[in-house]
Protein backbone atom coordinates (compact mmCIF):
# COMPACT_ATOMS: atom_id res chain seq x y z
CA UNK A 1 0.00 0.00 0.00
CA UNK A 2 1.63 3.42 -0.82
CA UNK A 3 1.35 6.12 1.38
CA UNK A 4 -0.35 8.69 -1.18
CA UNK A 5 -3.47 6.18 -0.93
CA UNK A 6 -3.88 5.87 3.01
CA UNK A 7 -6.42 7.89 4.75
CA UNK A 8 -7.30 8.48 7.92
CA UNK A 9 -9.02 6.06 8.89
CA UNK A 10 -6.51 3.85 7.67
CA UNK A 11 -2.92 5.30 8.21
CA UNK A 12 -0.72 2.67 7.63
CA UNK A 13 -0.51 -1.17 7.90
CA UNK A 14 0.79 -0.88 11.49
CA UNK A 15 -0.90 0.22 14.56
CA UNK A 16 -0.21 3.03 16.94
CA UNK A 17 1.85 3.24 20.32
CA UNK A 18 -1.18 3.70 21.80
CA UNK A 19 -3.13 1.09 19.73
CA UNK A 20 -0.89 -1.08 20.62
CA UNK A 21 -0.39 -0.29 24.22
CA UNK A 22 -4.46 -0.10 24.61
CA UNK A 23 -4.77 -3.79 23.01
CA UNK A 24 -1.74 -5.33 25.53
CA UNK A 25 -3.82 -3.68 28.52
CA UNK A 26 -6.90 -4.63 27.35
CA UNK A 27 -5.74 -8.29 26.63
CA UNK A 28 -4.01 -8.58 30.50
CA UNK A 29 -7.39 -7.04 32.03
CA UNK A 30 -9.44 -9.56 30.61
CA UNK A 31 -6.99 -12.21 31.23
CA UNK A 32 -7.01 -11.46 34.71
CA UNK A 33 -10.77 -10.86 35.33
CA UNK A 34 -11.14 -14.67 33.56
CA UNK A 35 -8.30 -16.14 36.10
CA UNK A 36 -10.26 -14.45 39.03
CA UNK A 37 -13.19 -16.01 37.90
CA UNK A 38 -11.85 -19.72 37.78
CA UNK A 39 -9.67 -19.15 40.98
CA UNK A 40 -9.92 -21.88 43.58
CA UNK A 41 -12.39 -24.39 41.26
CA UNK A 42 -12.52 -27.69 43.02
CA UNK A 43 -12.94 -31.27 39.84
CA UNK A 44 -16.38 -30.72 40.71
CA UNK A 45 -16.76 -27.30 39.79
CA UNK A 46 -14.52 -27.24 36.41
CA UNK A 47 -16.80 -29.87 35.21
CA UNK A 48 -20.81 -28.49 36.38
CA UNK A 49 -22.68 -28.07 33.29
CA UNK A 50 -25.90 -26.04 33.79
CA UNK A 51 -27.74 -28.15 31.07
CA UNK A 52 -27.10 -30.95 29.14
CA UNK A 53 -25.29 -29.95 26.23
CA UNK A 54 -24.23 -26.71 27.89
CA UNK A 55 -20.19 -26.48 28.07
CA UNK A 56 -18.80 -27.22 31.48
CA UNK A 57 -16.37 -24.43 32.95
CA UNK A 58 -13.39 -26.56 31.83
CA UNK A 59 -14.95 -26.48 28.26
CA UNK A 60 -15.43 -22.99 28.42
CA UNK A 61 -11.79 -22.35 29.26
CA UNK A 62 -10.37 -24.54 26.39
CA UNK A 63 -12.66 -23.03 23.74
CA UNK A 64 -10.95 -19.84 24.91
CA UNK A 65 -7.78 -20.78 24.57
CA UNK A 66 -8.58 -22.67 21.07
CA UNK A 67 -9.35 -18.77 19.91
CA UNK A 68 -6.52 -17.56 21.38
CA UNK A 69 -4.61 -19.81 19.37
CA UNK A 70 -6.32 -19.32 16.04
CA UNK A 71 -6.10 -15.81 16.76
CA UNK A 72 -2.69 -15.93 16.66
CA UNK A 73 -2.26 -17.86 13.71
CA UNK A 74 -4.50 -15.06 12.01
CA UNK A 75 -2.03 -11.97 13.00
CA UNK A 76 0.61 -14.02 11.68
CA UNK A 77 -0.87 -14.57 7.94
CA UNK A 78 -2.02 -11.10 7.52
CA UNK A 79 1.12 -9.88 5.79
CA UNK A 80 -0.48 -12.10 3.03
CA UNK A 81 -3.94 -11.08 3.89
CA UNK A 82 -6.07 -8.75 1.39
CA UNK A 83 -5.92 -4.94 1.78
CA UNK A 84 -8.58 -3.08 3.88
CA UNK A 85 -10.94 -0.99 1.96
CA UNK A 86 -10.50 2.56 2.53
CA UNK A 87 -14.24 3.10 2.58
CA UNK A 88 -14.60 0.47 5.82
CA UNK A 89 -14.39 2.87 9.25
CA UNK A 90 -11.86 0.70 11.18
CA UNK A 91 -12.50 3.41 14.53
CA UNK A 92 -16.53 2.38 14.20
CA UNK A 93 -16.03 -1.54 14.28
CA UNK A 94 -12.73 -0.95 16.75
CA UNK A 95 -15.65 0.65 19.03
CA UNK A 96 -18.69 -2.12 17.81
CA UNK A 97 -16.52 -4.98 19.19
CA UNK A 98 -15.88 -3.64 22.38
CA UNK A 99 -19.30 -3.02 22.54
CA UNK A 100 -21.25 -6.13 21.36
CA UNK A 101 -19.16 -9.17 21.73
CA UNK A 102 -19.32 -8.95 25.02
CA UNK A 103 -23.10 -9.20 25.11
CA UNK A 104 -23.80 -12.87 25.75
CA UNK A 105 -27.61 -13.02 24.07
CA UNK A 106 -28.24 -14.11 21.37
CA UNK A 107 -26.07 -17.04 22.11
CA UNK A 108 -23.84 -17.81 19.17
CA UNK A 109 -22.90 -21.58 18.61
CA UNK A 110 -19.17 -21.99 17.88
CA UNK A 111 -18.31 -23.78 15.23
CA UNK A 112 -16.71 -27.75 15.69
CA UNK A 113 -13.34 -26.27 15.06
CA UNK A 114 -13.08 -23.81 18.01
CA UNK A 115 -15.19 -26.23 20.08
CA UNK A 116 -13.76 -27.80 22.86
CA UNK A 117 -12.78 -31.00 22.71
CA UNK A 118 -13.00 -32.16 26.49
CA UNK A 119 -10.06 -33.30 26.47
CA UNK A 120 -8.17 -31.26 28.88
CA UNK A 121 -9.24 -30.90 32.67
CA UNK A 122 -9.96 -26.89 34.28
CA UNK A 123 -6.49 -26.01 35.13
CA UNK A 124 -5.13 -27.97 32.06
CA UNK A 125 -7.24 -25.46 29.98
CA UNK A 126 -6.18 -22.66 32.19
CA UNK A 127 -2.75 -22.88 32.06
CA UNK A 128 -2.85 -23.43 28.07
CA UNK A 129 -5.24 -20.19 27.75
CA UNK A 130 -2.89 -18.30 30.37
CA UNK A 131 0.23 -19.35 27.81
CA UNK A 132 -1.11 -18.51 25.29
CA UNK A 133 -2.49 -15.11 26.01
CA UNK A 134 1.02 -14.38 27.24
CA UNK A 135 2.47 -15.04 23.50
CA UNK A 136 -0.35 -13.00 21.95
CA UNK A 137 0.34 -10.35 24.19
CA UNK A 138 3.83 -10.14 23.50
CA UNK A 139 2.99 -10.17 20.05
CA UNK A 140 1.37 -7.02 20.61
CA UNK A 141 4.60 -5.11 20.73
CA UNK A 142 6.23 -7.17 17.23
CA UNK A 143 3.20 -7.77 15.00
CA UNK A 144 3.31 -6.39 11.95
CA UNK A 145 0.18 -5.54 9.63
CA UNK A 146 -2.65 -4.66 12.73
CA UNK A 147 -3.98 -2.15 10.63
CA UNK A 148 -4.36 -2.18 6.60
CA UNK A 149 -5.08 -5.75 5.78
CA UNK A 150 -7.90 -8.00 6.58
CA UNK A 151 -9.52 -11.47 6.96
CA UNK A 152 -12.62 -12.45 7.32
CA UNK A 153 -14.39 -12.33 10.70
CA UNK A 154 -17.28 -15.21 10.37
CA UNK A 155 -19.96 -12.80 11.66
CA UNK A 156 -18.82 -9.31 11.45
CA UNK A 157 -16.76 -9.42 8.25
CA UNK A 158 -13.36 -8.01 7.79
CA UNK A 159 -11.02 -7.50 10.76
CA UNK A 160 -7.76 -6.36 10.96
CA UNK A 161 -4.83 -7.12 13.27
CA UNK A 162 -5.91 -4.84 15.87
CA UNK A 163 -9.40 -5.58 16.09
CA UNK A 164 -8.75 -9.83 16.16
CA UNK A 165 -6.32 -8.62 19.46
CA UNK A 166 -9.73 -6.37 20.53
CA UNK A 167 -11.91 -9.37 19.25
CA UNK A 168 -9.83 -11.45 21.95
CA UNK A 169 -10.02 -9.67 25.05
CA UNK A 170 -13.92 -8.77 24.22
CA UNK A 171 -14.14 -12.76 23.69
CA UNK A 172 -12.64 -13.87 27.03
CA UNK A 173 -15.27 -11.02 28.63
CA UNK A 174 -17.99 -12.59 27.14
CA UNK A 175 -17.07 -15.87 28.67
CA UNK A 176 -16.08 -14.74 32.01
CA UNK A 177 -19.82 -13.21 32.39
CA UNK A 178 -20.91 -16.90 31.41
CA UNK A 179 -18.58 -18.42 33.84
CA UNK A 180 -19.91 -16.22 36.47
CA UNK A 181 -23.37 -17.04 35.28
CA UNK A 182 -22.64 -21.01 35.60
CA UNK A 183 -21.31 -20.13 39.57
CA UNK A 184 -24.25 -18.34 40.37
CA UNK A 185 -26.51 -21.73 39.40
CA UNK A 186 -28.71 -23.07 42.42
CA UNK A 187 -26.99 -26.50 41.24
CA UNK A 188 -23.39 -25.49 41.11
CA UNK A 189 -21.29 -27.56 43.34
CA UNK A 190 -20.14 -26.05 46.65
CA UNK A 191 -16.64 -27.26 46.29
Amino acid sequence: MENSTLTATHPAETATPAERDHAARYLAVTRDRLLEAVKGLSDAQWNFRPRPGHWSLAETVEHLAIIEERIKQIINGLPQAAADSPERDAKQMDATIVAVIPIRYPRITAPPVVSPASATSGPEALERFRASRARTIEMVASATHLRGRVTLHPIFGPWDGYQWLLGSGAHCVRHTAQILEMREDPNFPAA
